[in-house]
């Protein structure tokens, strides 16, 4: 499938700073402009018709679905790239200045300042800043591709042709489904992971050892149980040495690592930072003007207690949510939220803690899909992985809110 033609970069609105020196001010500022930006401005209106919004972006590319880079864009050929991008600023009336990145937050002025030196004001501000790729030790400059952005997508869609060499280090989220979007163009793919088997950091052995093979079957050559030790260039080839000592040639390497939350605003500001940016139930920061949501958000969940979720699940309801709140809703945010992936013909989702070290239940629903339940020491569910299986996430939900600890009651829950 080509590739569609990538819409022209602009920048909506007015610089930082307009003429004759006057500083501008909104009455709500956006620091981020992905996907939880988009929603945040959208919840503003729906209570709010009037207000300023402003959108401050460190990207070269408007608000976007995040996920088709991974999944609808490689597999159906009929979602293209102009389906992709979200219309932000036509939908909500906002200001977005793109290439825009902030360095400080002035807490007693309400005010944030670029590093091109553009100072911007505030009357309420959300800190929707997500997070970083985690990156290799001993790889030289450029080597790598840390695969996060449309750019990023765009690099390696027009590598993609078939015969070309990619290895991709990390078997997670991006590193499975970019593997199965390779193969699928025809390349040649080498998967690197350190677990023993693909999947074996979420899955039991039964359903990791399945997933697995699914790559195999597809033509993906898996070396498991493996870490990239260095990456350089030679000549036109990447060479990839594995701590192992041996080495591979690539045209393109793509590490997806994971990921750590960019909490440098929050912390230099002295806002309260734990694993991501501490937010109360209405998605306030400790500093009552300052709102903070998404993959950077650390939040107390009404089901799974205080943590941070990198889905976007997440980013789309609390995108919502917190755009609401800052308009005055006065609701908690009471949403958990679930996450998801599609490779090779194969869904699953989840709610909560998929860890195979705890004690884990598996079952099956009605219609004889998998089902595994993990509990906790004392016997609790703390998560759910649906296999194949729709529609039972709300079931998924009330069982981890009541958490009985009846292993029959446990396994008919979800049936």
């Amino acid at each position: 499938m080509a590739d569609d033609p990538r819409p022209e970069r602009g920048v909506s609105g007015p610089q930082a700073t307009i003429p004759g020196g006057q500083m501008r001010n909104y009455e709500y500022l956006i620091i981020g402009g992905g996907m939880v930006a988009d929603g945040a401005a959208r919840g503003i209106r729906e209570l709010d018709p009037d207000g300023s919004i402003g959108i401050l972006s460190a990207d070269v590319d408007p608000p976007y679905t995040r996920p088709a880079l991974t999944k609808k864009l490689w597999t159906d050929p009929s979602f293209g790239w102009d389906q992709v991008p979200l219309g932000t600023p036509l939908a909500t009336g906002a200001d977005l200045d793109l290439e825009t990145e902030v360095t400080s937050i002035d807490r007693k002025k309400h005010q944030v300042r670029s590093a091109e030196g553009q100072t911007v004001g505030y009357e309420r501000l959300l800190l929707a800043t997500g997070v970083h790729p985690r990156q290799l030790d001993n790889a030289q400059d450029d080597a790598v591709i840390y695969f996060r952005s449309a750019a990023d997508y765009h690099r390696v869609r027009r590598l993609a042709t078939p015969g070309r060499r990619f290895v991709i280090v990390g078997g997670g989220y991006i590193g499975s489904e970019l593997a199965a979007a390779l193969i699928g163009q025809e390349c040649e793919v080498t998967l690197v992971f350190p677990e023993k088997t693909l999947g074996a950091s979420m899955f039991p052995s039964g359903i990791a050892s399945g997933y697995q093979r699914l790559f195999t079957d597809a033509g993906v050559q898996i070396l498991p149980g493996r870490q990239a030790s260095a990456v350089g260039r030679d000549g036109r080839v990447t060479v990839v040495t594995l701590d192992d000592g041996n080495a591979l040639e690539a045209d393109a390497v793509i590490a997806g690592l994971g990921t750590v939350p960019a909490c440098g605003l929050a912390e230099s500001a002295d806002l309260e930072v734990d694993d991501g940016i501490v937010v109360d139930a209405r998605l306030r920061t400790s500093d009552r003007s300052i709102w903070a949501a998404g993959d950077v958000a650390s939040y107390p969940d009404t089901i799974l207690g205080r943590t941070r979720v990198e889905h976007v699940d997440s980013a789309r309801k609390m995108g919502h949510a917190v755009g609401r709140s800052m308009a005055g809703d006065p609701e908690p945010y009471a949403y958990t939220p679930y996450f998801y992936s599609v490779v090779l013909g194969v869904s699953w989702q989840a709610v909560g803690t998929l860890d195979p070290s705890l004690e884990v239940l598996e079952t099956r629903t009605g219609d004889g899909k998998p089902v595994v339940i993990y509990l906790n020491s004392a016997g609790e569910p703390v998560g759910v992985l649906l296999w194949q299986a729709e529609g039972r996430l709300d079931a998924a939900r009330m069982l981890l809110a009541h958490r009985p600890t009846d292993r029959e009651e446990i396994a008919r829950s979800i049936r």
